[in-house]
């Protein structure tokens, strides 16, 4: 699977520690992690935190091609606060290098060749003139990708339109519970299960799929149709910033592989929890640990 992927790389700072991070990062590594191609189109500042990102990306086997380096501009941070349960609140420091990113005709045209079969997108970073800018581009140029958009609101990140116009350019779209309240809120709905939500909303913008992280209690989705809510695994929480975002990326893999929609939420579910059991966004982990949980909930709901 060739996936382009754009948004934030950042480093969260949750105490006195330091993890690289940011969504669209944590998903594009997640998914080079799973064997995919990733092209990750960001930015990073001159600064020692941004020649970090670009080593541990050589690390990781993601490429930086599309990676600019920024004088003008630092490296995102993100001061991150654990309340109870390992739940991450967020202190975004911006502006910063990943609110601009760069694209030319010859790296559209680059990009194109690739045939890649996924854009993923978040919100986040396309608040901004210049990143929103330049993945509308992007989506124009790869009109034969299907579109993943991760909804992942924050605080003073988002507005109700550019929520819904990302949401009419999507083919799958993931949010998690919290969002869906939010979601309902903005467009003046309200829905009594997280079906009818998913049902709803699919057939408004004609998304092919949409998933709903759903913490402890697992997932909810629904894709071509064929609805599921699966539960989770009982972990020991270290902290679940990231966890959302393995979950992206371990449901795109399924999905990509045509599994069935239980296997798919299943694996998601699994690769969330091994994640959020590991300090850091970007925790080591491997599909057979994954595959090794052993403490599901005994029932998968189908319709």
């Amino acid at each position: 699977m060739k996936t382009v992927t754009i948004g934030e790389v950042l480093w969260d700072v949750v105490g006195s520690r330091e993890y690289l991070g940011g969504a669209t990062f944590n998903f594009s590594a997640n998914l080079r992690r799973l064997g995919h191609a990733v092209s990750f189109i960001s930015a990073v500042g001159s600064d020692s935190r941004g020649r970090l990102v670009l080593g541990r990306m050589a690390e990781m086997g993601l490429s930086a091609r599309f990676v600019r380096v920024l004088e003008e501009q630092a490296t995102g941070v993100v001061t991150v606060t654990l309340k109870q349960g390992g739940q991450p609140s967020f202190i975004l420091h911006r502006p910063a290098a990943y609110d601009f990113p760069q694209l030319d005709d010859s790296d559209l045209r680059e990009l194109a060749a690739q045939k890649p079969d996924w854009v993923y997108f978040g919100t986040l970073a396309l608040i901004g003139d210049g990143a929103h800018r330049v993945t509308m581009a992007l989506l124009d140029h790869l009109p034969g990708a299907r579109r993943f958009y991760d909804i992942n609101l924050r605080v003073d990140s988002y507005t109700p339109s550019l929520v819904r116009e990302l949401m009419s350019r999507a083919t799958v779209v993931k949010l998690n519970d919290e969002e869906v309240r939010e979601i309902d809120r903005m467009l003046g709905q309200q829905h009594h299960s997280l079906e009818t939500f998913c049902r709803d909303y699919a057939a408004l913008f004609h998304w092919e799929g949409v998933c709903i992280t759903r913490g402890a209690k697992g997932c909810a989705a629904l894709i071509q149709g064929e609805y599921v809510e699966s539960d989770g695994y009982a972990i020991e929480v270290a902290d679940a910033v990231g966890a959302g975002d393995a979950f992206a990326a371990a449901f795109l893999h399924g999905l990509d592989c045509g599994w069935p929609l239980p296997r798919i939420t299943d694996f998601a579910n699994r690769v969330g929890a091994l994640v959020a059991s590991r300090a850091g966004a970007l925790p080591p982990w491997s599909v057979e640990e994954a595959m090794a949980l052993r403490t599901k909930s005994a029932h998968v709901e189908t319709t």
